[in-house]
C-alpha cells in the first residue's frame, strides 16, 4: 500500500522512485544530487577519454596540460611497475629524524614541499576584518569522523579503528614494513591520535562559527610552543613574523607539549611515517590505490573502490577542477539559462526583502541592518569569470613522471596559500567548480555561488512549472540568502566581519527561535543514529528560510501550484544511501538527513497543511503553536 503523503510525504513522493534506484558500486548514495553528480561524472569522462585518444583536443594551454597530466595518472603499467618505490625516499627521510628538534629544523623544507609536517597553521580570512587574511592556528586531525567517537562506550569508534587498523596492516607491508615495525607503528600513532582527540574540538563545537574567534598577540601563542621554532617558520613562508594569530584550537595549543616535544617524537615520528605512506597512495600502483581507500570505504560503506578509469580522471582533474568547469559551462550552460536564474536570485533577494521588513518580531534597527546585509549579498551564477592566474603554473614538464609533476603541484599550492598572508581576500575567487552539483553562501564574503551544475533539472528547467522551479532551484537559492541570517551568519555584517549588529532583545527572540529548530530535529532517528539538533541548526535553520522564501516568491505568479512547489521540494532531496554513510554523517554532517529536510521543514506551513489537506490525526501533523517560522 501506498504512503500517504499526510503520514510521510517524503516518502510518499519518492518511494517509487527508490524501489528501483541502484547504488553504484563504487558509491554510498543515489539520488537527486548524486544523479547529476554522475551524469557529469559520464559526461566528463567520456570528454577527457576522446582528448586522450587526440579528438578535440583543447587548444587552451591549461586544458592542453590537464591533458598530459591525464596521461601520466592513467600509465597503471608505469604506476604499477614503480609500485611504491616513489615514496620510499620519502619515509626514509622521515625514518633518519633522530629527535623532535631535529624533526623540528627541517618543517620550513617539509613545509615548502606539502608534506606532511604536523604544522596546523595556515592563512584565512580575519573574522574581525574579513577583507584581509590572516594566520590562524588549527589542530591535527583525528582517524574517527568526529571525538564523540572515541567515548569509552562508543561500540562504533571501537570497530572504526579496529578497522583503520586493519586497513593500515594490508598497506603498509608494500612499502618494505615488517610485521612487527607495524605493530610499532600503529601502537604509536593510535596512542598520539588518542592524545589528539582528547582535545581537539568536535563537529558541534567547529560548527559554531563566531565562537571559534579567539586572538593572540604572536608572542603570546608561541610561549605555548616551546619545542616549536614558529618564528624562524613564518619568517621562511611569509617574510616576517605576525602580530597576531586567531587560534579557534585553544585546548590543543594548551597542550601542545603532548604533540610537540621531545617526549611525545616517538609518537609523532610514527604518527608521521604512517601519514607519508597514507599520503600518496592514489599516485601510486593500482594494488596500493585500492588499498589506500579502505578505510574510507568502510566509513561510508562502499563496497568498491573506484575503477582506474575514475582514479585516473579524478587525480589529474584535482589541480585543473575550475579550468574543467569552466570547460563545462561553456558546453552546457547556456546565457538564457544564465539569464534566467539571475532574474530568480533577484526577485529571491526582493522576497526576503519584504518578508524582513514584515518581521513583526524585530526591532527596526535590527531590521534595517538586516536589510542592508541583504542588499549587499553578491550572487555568483554559473562560472566564474575568469580562472585564478595561478593556473598558468601548472605546467607538466616534458619527460616528467606522475609523481614529479604532483611534487612540483604540491609546492605550487603550498606557496600560494602562504602568499595570501596579510593580503586582501580575493573576493572573486569560487570556492567551487562550475559542474560540481552544490550551491553555497560564504559568511565572510558575503556571497552566495551557484555553479552551473545544479542550475538544471529536477532543481531547475525551463520545462518544468514555475512553481516547480521555486520549490527546486528556488528554494536553493534562498536557502543559500538565509544562510546570511542562520545561526552563524547572524553573527557577521555586510562586509562579512564579526560584528553584534543585533539589539539584545532582537538576538534573544532570535535565539528562542532557533532553539526550537534545535528540538524539532534532536533525536531523530537516522538508519539507527540520533540527529543532532544543535550540529544541524544552521542548514535547518536556512531550510525553513529557504522554503519561506521561495514559496512567497512563487505566489506571485498567476500560474501558483502550491502542490507542484511542495513535491519539486521532496523531490530534489531523494536520497537511497548506504546505512554507513547516513550513521556517518549523522555524527559529523552540519546538513541533517535528506528524509527530515524534507519532512520537518514542510511540517511549519500552514500551506502545506491546506494543499495536502493534512489533519491532527496524520503523522505529518504538527499543532499550529509548534511550528516555527524565523525568516
Amino acid at each position: 500500500m501506498a504512503t500517504r503523503m499526510q503520514d510521510d510525504f517524503y516518502d510518499a513522493i519518492n518511494e517509487a522512485w527508490e524501489a528501483d534506484a541502484v547504488i553504484p558500486a563504487d558509491k554510498s548514495r543515489t539520488g537527486g544530487f548524486s544523479d547529476l553528480t554522475d551524469d557529469i561524472e559520464e559526461l566528463m569522462l567520456d570528454t577527457t577519454d576522446a582528448w586522450q585518444a587526440g579528438q578535440n583536443v583543447p587548444t587552451d594551454d591549461i586544458l592542453a596540460n590537464f591533458v598530459k597530466y591525464h596521461k601520466l595518472a592513467a600509465d597503471f603499467a608505469t604506476r604499477d611497475a614503480l609500485g611504491t618505490d616513489p615514496v620510499k625516499p620519502l619515509i626514509a627521510r622521515y625514518q633518519a629524524f633522530t629527535s623532535f628538534a631535529d624533526f623540528a629544523a627541517h618543517i620550513i623544507e617539509l613545509e615548502k614541499a606539502g608534506l606532511p609536517n604536523a604544522l596546523p597553521i595556515g592563512v584565512a580570512p580575519d573574522f574581525k576584518d574579513a577583507r584581509t587574511n590572516v594566520l590562524w592556528a588549527n589542530a591535527l586531525g583525528v582517524i574517527l569522523p568526529d571525538t564523540t567517537y572515541y567515548a569509552p562506550d562508543h561500540e562504533q569508534g571501537k570497530e572504526l579503528l579496529a578497522k583503520w587498523r586493519a586497513a593500515q596492516e594490508d598497506l603498509l607491508p608494500k612499502f618494505g614494513f615488517s610485521a612487527d615495525e607495524i605493530k610499532d607503528l600503529l601502537d604509536k600513532y593510535l596512542a598520539f591520535d588518542a592524545r589528539v582527540a582528547k582535545v581537539v574540538l568536535s563537529q558541534e563545537e567547529s560548527a559554531e562559527y563566531a565562537k571559534l574567534y579567539h586572538p593572540y598577540k604572536w608572542a603570546d601563542f608561541t610561549a605555548l610552543t616551546p619545542a616549536l621554532p614558529l618564528d624562524e617558520i613564518l619568517t621562511a613562508m611569509t617574510g616576517t613574523t605576525p602580530e597576531m594569530v586567531v587560534v579557534p584550537e585553544e585546548r590543543f595549543w594548551a597542550a601542545s607539549d603532548q604533540f610537540f616535544s621531545e617526549e611525545a617524537w616517538p609518537l609523532l615520528q610514527a604518527t608521521l611515517i604512517v601519514g607519508i605512506a597514507n599520503a600518496f597512495t592514489s599516485y601510486l600502483s593500482d594494488e596500493v590505490r585500492v588499498l589506500g581507500g579502505a578505510y574510507g570505504r568502510a566509513l561510508s560503506g562502499t563496497p568498491e573502490a573506484m575503477n582506474q578509469r575514475k582514479a585516473a580522471y579524478y587525480l589529474a582533474a584535482g589541480p585543473y577542477t575550475q579550468a574543467l568547469g569552466l570547460w563545462y559551462a561553456g558546453e552546457k550552460f547556456p546565457e538564457a539559462a544564465k539569464t534566467d536564474v539571475e532574474q530568480k536570485v533577484a526577485t529571491m533577494i526582493d522576497v526576503y526583502k519584504e518578508r524582513l521588513q514584515t518581521a513583526d518580531w524585530l526591532q527596526p534597527a535590527t531590521r534595517e541592518k538586516a536589510i542592508v546585509k541583504l542588499d549587499a549579498i553578491v550572487p555568483h551564477i554559473g562560472y566564474p569569470e575568469k580562472l585564478p592566474d595561478r593556473y598558468k603554473d601548472k605546467i607538466v614538464d616534458d619527460g616528467a613522471t606522475l609523481f614529479e609533476t604532483a611534487e612540483k603541484f604540491r609546492a605550487q599550492g603550498v606557496a600560494y596559500q602562504w602568499s595570501k598572508w596579510n593580503q586582501p581576500v580575493d573576493r572573486d575567487e569560487w570556492h567551487m567548480p562550475a559542474h560540481m552539483v552544490n550551491a553555497y553562501y560564504d559568511p565572510q564574503q558575503n556571497q552566495i555561488v551557484f555553479p552551473a551544475a545544479i542550475l538544471q533539472a529536477p532543481f531547475y528547467s525551463l520545462d518544468q512549472s514555475s512553481s516547480a522551479n521555486y520549490g527546486g532551484i528556488g528554494a536553493v537559492i534562498a536557502h543559500e540568502i538565509s544562510h546570511a541570517f542562520d545561526t552563524n551568519g547572524a553573527s557577521f555584517d555586510e562586509n562579512g566581519s564579526l560584528n553584534d549588529w543585533w539589539t539584545e532583545e532582537d538576538y534573544a527572540a532570535f535565539k528562542l527561535r532557533t532553539q526550537k529548530v534545535i528540538d524539532e530535529f534532536d533525536g531523530l532517528d537516522s538508519y539507527g543514529a540520533k540527529v543532532n539538533g544543535k550540529l544541524t541548526v544552521s542548514e535547518n535553520v536556512a531550510d525553513l528560510g529557504g522554503v519561506a522564501a521561495a514559496l512567497a516568491a512563487a505566489k506571485r505568479d498567476a500560474d501558483f501550484s502550491a502542490t507542484d512547489f511542495f513535491e519539486s521540494w521532496a523531490t530534489i532531496w531523494r536520497q537511497k544511501a548506504r546505512p554507513e554513510i547516513m550513521q556517518l554523517l549523522a555524527a559529523s554532517d552540519v546538513h541533517g538527513p535528506a528524509k527530515f529536510r524534507v519532512n520537518v521543514t514542510v511540517s511549519n506551513f500552514d500551506d502545506f497543511y491546506t494543499t495536502f489537506d493534512v489533519q491532527p490525526s496524520d503523522k505529518m501533523y504538527r499543532a499550529p503553536e509548534d511550528r516555527v517560522m524565523i525568516w
